[in-house]
C-alpha cells in the first residue's frame, strides 16, 4: 500500500485480519526507517487464520495487541502520523488481505487533511489498546 510509505512517525493499525504481504511488507519497511508501528488485532481471527501474518510481525518486533472484548474487533483502519498535523486515516470495508485486493468489492477512504479527526481515530485506538492483551509468544 503506497500510503505506508509516506509515514514519517507512526502507523497504528486496527484489523480484524492481515493477511496481505504487501501490507505487511510496508509496515515491516515503515519500521526499517524508523516509523513506530503498532497493531491491534481481533484476537480470534490472528488465533484461527491460517494465513495470519500478525504473528510474524510480533515475532519480527512490530508490537501488536489482541482484542478480546468484543465477539468481533472487526475495525480496518490504518492510522499514519496520527498525532501530527499531517496525520492520514485509512478506513473503510477493506479488510487486510490479498481475497479484499483481488477478489472482493471493498471501498477504502483515505482521509488527508484533518488533523483533529485523526487524532480522534488515534484516542480511539489508544482505548481499544488499553483494552488489549499484548500479543507475546504463541496465541491460544
Amino acid at each position: 500500500m503506497r500510503t505506508l510509505g509516506e509515514a514519517r512517525q507512526s502507523i497504528h493499525v486496527q484489523a480484524y485480519l492481515l493477511t496481505s504481504r504487501s501490507i505487511a511488507r510496508a509496515l515491516q519497511e515503515a519500521r526499517a526507517r524508523g516509523v513506530a508501528v503498532e497493531i491491534l488485532a481481533d484476537r480470534e481471527m490472528v488465533r484461527k487464520g491460517e494465513n495470519s501474518l500478525i504473528p510474524k510481525l510480533a515475532a519480527e518486533g512490530i508490537p501488536v495487541w489482541l482484542e478480546t472484548r468484543y465477539g468481533n474487533a472487526h475495525n480496518k483502519v490504518l492510522l499514519i502520523d496520527g498525532g501530527g498535523d499531517q496525520g492520514i486515516v485509512i478506513t473503510g470495508s477493506y479488510n487486510l488481505t490479498w481475497s479484499a485486493q483481488a477478489r472482493i468489492a471493498e471501498n477504502l477512504l483515505i482521509l488527508r487533511g484533518n488533523p483533529a479527526l485523526a487524532r480522534r481515530y488515534l484516542d480511539n485506538w489508544r482505548r481499544h489498546r488499553d483494552d488489549a492483551e499484548r500479543l507475546s509468544g504463541e496465541v491460544r
